[in-house]
């Protein structure tokens, strides 16, 4: 199979998993259990993504100036400090390691 078929096969499956949400009853929808479920799973996905990210090069894993920039972020955000802030301190983190030569 080249590229782009497994690229349509894909997106054909995406688009049929759609389409069968829609036929789910909204009584199955409104559970407790459901909404609870959606929600964590929508959580993890996102913790997922951002390990990914942050641990990942290529298939290695990798532990550099990311790391102690996504620990500031992740104290910020317990803090409660605005998103602009954490983003902005997270980068500064990221930068000054690099520059020092501490984390590449």
């Amino acid at each position: 199979m080249t590229l782009w078929g497994a690229v349509v096969l894909a997106a054909t499956i995406c688009l049929a998993l759609k389409a069968v949400g829609y036929l789910v009853p909204a009584k199955v929808l409104e559970e407790p259990r459901a909404a609870r479920i959606s929600d964590l799973l929508t959580v993890a996905l996102l913790a997922a993504l951002v390990a990914v990210q942050t641990l990942g090069s290529g298939q290695a894993v990798v532990v550099d100036a990311r790391v102690p920039a996504l620990l500031i972020a992740a104290g910020l955000l317990w803090m409660r400090q605005s998103f602009l802030v954490v983003v902005v301190a997270a980068a500064a983190v990221a930068a000054l390691l690099r520059l020092a030569g501490l984390a590449s």
